[in-house]
């Protein structure tokens, strides 16, 4: 196993930035790829070996490749191409850049699942019969995350409860899917608040959620500054889950609120980063024990988004839940760092 480094630091990569995404080596073996901002520090480089081995999936290799967040649309493309051209790359698990890469190359996939053709992400790429398929695993995997540690009834027991989500990616919008559309209709949030640094993704998302006809009240907030996001959260009645899909605090240091924003009442936080410098967190411990937040990071949803994606790069079937995925969730938190 071996990481491939392409990051450029907090800059615009160098335009001598290489043209090829794979070394002058070819492939050896069967290799799925892990296309994020800083791969290298992800639990995953280390728990693959040992789910390979459990999944029984013979001798085969992880390597990671880092973009810049937003990264140049060329680079999305090389990186695409050469996964579908090479006989010995089976598929990628994309995190951070998924609109982004699904946006630039969209066109060089042979079948696009049609819930990651609407919301305009792909996370799994994968083969079947030597044709490259795009798929979107957020919306399954955020609800399996999200029920995980939400109570059963909480949204029909907390009638005035909201959710406030900051930042406005792939995995918002996959999470917002799940609150809109999977929960019965008398179990849902009263109110669903996006917020995020700029417009093009709250309009995307506007655009997907139309689609979807909810009668929930979903606000598009464009908030360029921790303090905006602290103006949407700091309203927000008790019970409220307050989401931070922003990055920060594991591909850039930070929070996306400051540190006088004031959490909801027995509120429910959730920050979709398990690693980095996690100052959401440290913010939501400041204020449990007279708000009486729980508070959830993104360990349980690394976990499920890895297991489905590797289970569509491989072709087999993916645990969900019971024995066999606590046991591969106990193999990952036996190496988490």
């Amino acid at each position: 196993m071996h990481s491939l480094s392409f990051q450029a630091g907090p800059l615009a990569p160098p335009e001598d930035f290489p043209a090829h995404i794979m070394t002058d080596t070819p492939l050896e073996k069967p290799t799925m790829f892990f296309i994020g901002v800083n791969t290298s520090e992800s639990s995953s480089m280390q728990v693959f070996p040992s789910w390979a081995e459990e999944l029984g999936l013979g001798d085969v290799a992880l390597v990671g490749l880092d973009f810049v967040p937003h990264d140049k649309p060329a680079r999305y493309r090389e990186a695409v191409r050469q996964i579908k051209d090479d006989p010995l790359a089976r598929g990628a698990l994309v995190t951070t850049h998924k609109m982004d890469l699904f946006a630039a190359s969209r066109d060089l996939f042979d079948t696009v699942d049609p819930l990651a053709a609407s919301m305009g992400e792909v996370s799994s790429i994968y083969k079947r019969g030597g044709k490259l398929y795009a798929r979107t695993v957020d919306p399954v995997c955020s609800g399996l995350a999200l029920d995980a540690f939400l109570p059963e009834d909480h949204w029909r027991d907390a009638e005035d409860a909201e959710v406030c989500i900051l930042g406005a990616g792939g995995s918002s919008l996959a999470l917002t899917w799940h609150l809109l559309t999977q929960a019965p209709e008398d179990n849902r949030p009263a109110k669903i608040h996006v917020t995020n640094r700029s417009n093009p993704r709250l309009e995307h998302m506007r655009a997907f959620h139309a689609a979807l006809n909810s009668t929930i009240p979903i606000e598009y907030l464009l908030c360029p500054e921790p303090g905006d996001n602290d103006t949407a959260v700091n309203g927000l009645p008790a019970g409220s889950l307050v989401v931070n899909a922003t990055g920060l605090g594991k591909d850039a240091p930070g929070s996306p609120v400051t540190d006088t924003v004031s959490f909801p009442n027995d509120g429910y936080l959730w920050d979709f980063n398990y690693r980095g410098d996690l100052h959401f967190r440290t913010q939501a411990y400041a204020q449990r024990p007279y708000k009486h937040l729980e508070f959830e990071d993104g360990w349980t949803y690394f976990v499920h988004g890895w297991l489905h994606v590797i289970a569509d790069v491989f072709d087999i079937e993916a645990p969900s839940a019971g024995p066999e995925f606590e046991k591969l969730s106990d193999i990952a938190l036996a190496q988490r760092h």
